[in-house]
């Protein structure tokens, strides 16, 4: 007898951004992947809420367990998790509750992905203030997953239908960022990003990568800065030297262009606004964050809280029916 395919996690996000808006408009769309029922890790009251909120006509079903969860219709199953939130949320604020809460959302996923209980973890907007008021000393969700689930080795992929770019450094200062970018890592994002991409679309197939240069003009021989040659080139090097299919340093200002031509299959960026611009000048709806490296498939949306339309209703959730779409096809099946 076949067993029902495991669903996807979906974690709420932070209750007082847009996070429950755009979960219960994701859960109702009739666009969602028909394939990967739903278990949301979140505050039953807080979705049942942005159902009001958003006219979205669903069943808020409080569940213990994911089994058998997300496969009736018109019906919004969630395992309650984390501290108990009021009954009314102080919806666009910054609060320690609510960093609070949508930490202990994502800890359930990750626990539960481990556990081979979910097929995939797909995550909401946090707000890393609140996170930083709950004392919860983390700069994004890449760094909660990779700490929870033990992993040492992990990037950020931001994907759309037409680019895909790997950030060798993420969440931090442009200053510190510089100062952070050596051989090794360089080298490691490269492998990172050769491993998702075969695995994504085949063991026999060899991806193509381009490996973005840090200063103007790649550079320019030195001229403009050693990075290029001392850090990014060597790496490159070593990379084509185990088989890898890299190239580079190229100056920034082309490279993504080129690579959303047909002629890369990713970019590797050094730092998170040289790859995250363009990515989402395409359109923040059709972005999606995928971190490599995990035990477990994880996607999210590629914007914030947004907390300036939070209690609205009008918050746009493609970017969310995007995340599910990769997370189902990425994620095994059974």
């Amino acid at each position: 007898m076949t067993r029902p395919p495991r669903p996807l996690a979906l974690t709420m996000g932070d209750p007082h951004g847009i996070g429950p808006e755009i979960t219960v408009k994701a859960c109702a769309d009739p666009r969602r992947p028909a394939a990967a029922p739903l278990l949301v890790i979140g505050d039953p009251g807080a979705l049942a809420r942005a159902c009001r909120t958003t006219g979205t006509r669903l069943q808020v079903r409080t569940v213990r367990t994911p089994a058998g969860a997300g496969r009736t219709p018109g019906v919004l199953d969630v395992l309650a998790e984390g501290p108990a939130l009021p009954a009314d949320l102080a919806l666009g604020t910054v609060a320690a509750g609510a960093g609070a809460a949508s930490y202990a959302y994502v800890r359930k996923g990750v626990e539960l992905a481990l556990a081979g209980d979910v097929r995939a973890v797909v995550t909401a907007p946090i707000k890393k203030e609140a996170l930083r008021l709950a004392g919860l000393p983390f700069p994004g969700h890449t760094e909660i997953l990779a700490e929870l689930s033990h992993t040492g080795r992990y990037a950020m992929m931001m994907a759309n239908d037409e680019l895909r770019i790997v950030l060798v450094t993420v969440h931090q200062s442009l200053r510190t960022a510089i100062d952070a970018l050596t051989v090794a890592r360089e080298l490691d994002t490269v492998r990172l990003t050769h491993e998702a991409l075969r695995s994504a679309g085949g063991a026999g197939r060899r991806p193509r990568i381009a490996v973005a240069g840090l200063n103007p003009h790649a550079g320019e021989n030195g001229l403009f800065g050693r990075e290029d040659l001392d850090v990014i080139a060597p790496a490159v090097r070593a990379a084509r030297a185990e088989g890898i299919d890299a190239s580079g340093p190229w100056p920034a200002d082309t490279v993504f262009m080129r690579a959303r031509a047909g002629e890369f299959d990713a970019v590797v960026a050094q730092y998170h606004d040289q790859g995250l611009i363009p990515v989402k000048y395409l359109g923040l709806e059709h972005g999606v964050n995928i971190t490599l490296g995990l035990p477990f498939v994880r996607t999210s949306v590629d914007h914030g809280t947004a907390f300036d339309l939070a209690g609205t209703g009008t918050a746009d959730h493609t970017s969310l029916l995007t995340a599910l779409r990769h997370a189902t096809e990425l994620a095994p099946h059974a």
